[in-house]
């Protein structure tokens, strides 16, 4: 019989199943001393010393996920809804079912202020209605008859979270097990270092006892979002990595959507569509009917108009160019593939452009799923600080631009010119990945993916039609002063700031080339909804479609019209109140001046701005 001889390569691989035997045998030992079970119980991550000192170091679960796509399937299509379920849930009442506001007494509304300061929404509403609850099933309704493969990969959801509340975080994980196949998905729950005690052996006794299917990672020290769903992609055991956001609340047949399409490709990606459960009832509701994810200049996450072939088919998925960010499907193979998250990033901000840019340049697809929907809870304001020094977000920024947007990112340093003396770190990885993979450049992304993007948000703004203070004729002592107010906040007329009045305000505004009017340097809009006599004028997030925030400036007549079906900006200038009414050429309470005007551009107004983009 011939010597049985070992490379220097056999006897490294030798030496890491080995390691890897060891190591496993110990957290067995340890799991078993405390009473737990490997599989179904709890993860011990950060309980260990020699687990705690790298997230990066954790092994990628392997089995049978790479071989899910080499396999024959079966093309079948069925229907996996669970009927026996939803007619269950259709008939179960009580506080906050089928997605519906549910209000505090008055004895709770004078207690709920602690827990509101610490989440960003109403904590104690979470807590007074149902783990369980059920959700309406808001999807078009030719969702209802659309049938998915028979044979779909398994899913491993992994949900970050720092101090997230217990029962919005339960319910998360609930509604996601409750409403999808049982045979395929575990939840992978990853505490990113958490404070809150209720994060730690609380949570852990409760997923032991109630929820076999969860996992619980705990993370030794704070991560941030990015680092964290890797550390839970790392563990994940299915075939499919479904990311959520820790305050979210799955909708009925949710999953199959998302797999289906995937099954079919792996190097796709599908996103489910976002719903919002309001931060103050809990009340849920649909965002819109759908709209294709894209970006500005400046890395503001914007929307595109769905295209007339995508309208036909409203159950059907359609092609978007980036992700929302906290809610998408990937197969675990093309994640790893792509490097996944670029761990260089900070805490957050600019992974969903990072991962979405990577995933078309480097031979990817992303669709969004009609009939897949997920509620989002939309904290009022954001109760954690950040562990982070400096502009984070800005470095992140850089660093995604460096490495996939080629010529494309002076667009960005140009509206940021800051962002150009960030330090970013080492790329040399990332850009050893897009070697690697032989990814495509970013103006191939905008000609062939993000094609209609450059009209709406072009990389070289047009001029302003108007902008500076706009000064009542009536009482030449009034200019309109937004006061920084916020959203959906109305705004009126103040003594002017240039009168040298002595008061502070927000009296510089711009005419854009959307053809809305904003303050300086923000990205809030007039807006005018009402079709009350007397309309008062809002502020609202600018969408730069139009339709309520649509102004324009008569040079002539001095007068700001609003909407399609016209009608002007008025005041009382004794009141201080502003609004809109009915065009009265004749009326001095509706003729402004505007500090500075072009008036070519605003004679050539149905060819000037967004309409010769």
């Amino acid at each position: 019989m011939p010597a049985i001889t070992f490379s220097r390569r056999h006897y490294r691989l030798a030496v890491r199943i080995l390691l890897f035997c060891v190591a496993s045998g110990l957290v067995l030992v340890f799991v078993l001393s405390k009473g737990g079970d490997v599989v179904n119980k709890v993860d011990i991550e950060g309980k260990a010393a020699w687990l705690k000192d790298s997230i990066a170091n954790l092994p990628i679960y392997q089995e049978d996920t790479r071989e899910f796509w080499q396999k024959s399937h079966s093309t079948k299509k069925i229907d996996w809804h669970n009927y026996k379920q939803i007619e269950e849930e259709s008939k179960q009442t009580g506080p906050g079912e089928q997605g519906l506001a549910f209000y505090l007494s008055p004895e709770d509304e004078k207690i709920k202020d602690a827990l509101y300061k610490v989440n960003g929404f109403n904590a104690l509403v979470s807590d007074r209605i149902n783990l369980n609850r059920t959700l309406k099933d808001i999807r078009h309704p030719d969702c209802k008859a659309q049938n998915y493969v028979e044979d779909l990969p398994t899913a491993s959801i992994v949900v970050p979270f720092h101090n997230e509340h217990f029962s919005v975080l339960l319910r998360t994980a609930y509604s996601a097990l409750n409403r999808a196949p049982a045979n395929l998905l575990e939840v992978i729950l990853v505490d990113d270092a958490s404070t809150k005690e209720h994060s730690k052996k609380p949570l852990d006794d409760y997923v032991t006892q109630h929820m076999p299917r969860v996992r619980v990672i705990h993370l030794a020290e704070r991560s941030g979002l990015i680092r964290a769903r890797m550390a839970g992609a790392r563990r994940a055991k299915g075939d499919v990595i479904i990311f959520l956001d820790s305050h979210s609340e799955a909708n009925v047949n949710w999953l199959p959507p998302l797999l289906d399409p995937i099954a079919e490709d792996y190097r796709t990606v599908v996103c489910p569509f976002i719903d919002v459960i309001d931060f103050e009832t809990f009340a849920y509701r649909a965002q819109d009917e759908g709209a294709r994810g894209a970006f500005d200049w400046e890395f503001f996450y914007k929307r595109l108009p769905l295209l007339p072939e995508d309208l036909k088919h409203p159950a059907r998925p359609f092609k978007s160019p980036v992700m929302a960010g906290g809610l998408f499907a990937i197969s675990k193979k093309f994640f790893f593939e792509l490097g996944g998250y670029d761990e260089g990033l900070e805490i957050w901000g600019g992974e969903q452009y990072e991962l979405s840019f990577k995933i078309w340049q480097c031979g990817g697809q992303m669709f969004d799923a009609p009939c897949s929907r997920i509620g989002h809870i939309y904290r009022k304001y954001a109760p954690f600080p950040n562990s982070a020094k400096g502009d984070f977000v800005g470095r992140n920024y850089k660093r995604v631009a460096e490495v996939w947007m080629d010529e494309y990112k002076e667009y960005l340093y140009l509206r940021r010119p800051q962002y150009r003396n960030l330090e970013v770190g080492d790329l040399s990885a990332q850009n050893e990945i897009r070697e690697r993979l032989q990814c495509k450049s970013f103006k191939w992304f905008m000609k062939n993916i993000a094609f209609d993007l450059p009209k709406k948000y072009p990389p070289v703004e047009p001029p302003d039609f108007a902008s500076g203070e706009i000064r009542s004729k009536a009482d030449s002592t009034l200019c309109v002063d937004t006061q920084f107010k916020k959203e959906n906040e109305r705004f009126n007329l103040e003594q002017c700031v240039k009168d040298g009045s002595g008061r502070s305000g927000e009296q510089q505004f711009s005419l854009t080339w959307h053809k809305d009017i904003r303050p300086h340097k923000r990205t809030m809009c007039w807006d005018v909804s009402s079709l009350d006599a007397q309309a008062p004028v809002l502020l609202w997030g600018c969408h730069g479609s139009q339709g309520n925030q649509l102004w324009r400036y008569d040079p002539e007549t001095l007068q700001l019209i609003h909407g399609g079906n016209p009608r002007c900006l008025d005041c009382d200038p004794g009141r201080k109140e502003l609004y809109v009414a009915t065009c009265n050429n004749e009326s001095p309470t509706q003729r402004w001046t505007f500090e500075r005007f072009n008036q070519t551009a605003l004679l050539r107004w149905n060819k000037a701005g967004i309409d010769e983009v």
